[in-house]
């Protein structure tokens, strides 16, 4: 089992900044690709941003390729989402997830544990 907890979001103007966190612990976090993704109310569930599991190879939706950056602490079995120049359409509750191997996916039904999500409101 893992755990996942996220925190960091809030409310923030566009042309913003947030970063978000993701706090594991349970199964070796440094064994383990992640992502993290985002729902908008009235949409499903869509990806953010992926790393491997020793932070070397990283993935980003094209829509925040540039603005946010991925990364990991493994010795501290946190993952974080720099997220900049924030726009009111990245509004959504923001989650990671963690997946049972060691391969990257963008898709959400692959990764096997969630965190409850954090809200990011970025106001126009």
């Amino acid at each position: 089992q893992v755990q996942l907890v996220e925190s960091g979001g809030g409310l923030v103007q566009a042309g913003g900044s947030l970063r978000l966190s993701c706090a594991a612990s349970g199964r070796t976090f440094s064994r383990s690709a992640m992502g993290w993704f985002r729902q908008a109310p009235g949409k499903g569930r869509e990806f953010v941003a992926a790393i491997s599991r020793s932070g070397g190879r990283t993935y980003y939706a094209d829509s925040v390729k540039g603005r946010f950056a991925i990364s990991r602490d493994n010795a501290k079995s946190t993952a974080y989402l720099q997220m900049n120049s924030l726009k009111p359409e990245d509004t959504a509750v923001y989650y990671c997830a963690v997946r049972n191997t060691i391969s990257v996916s963008i898709s959400a039904h692959e990764y096997d544990y969630w965190g409850q999500g954090t809200q990011v409101t970025v106001s126009s």
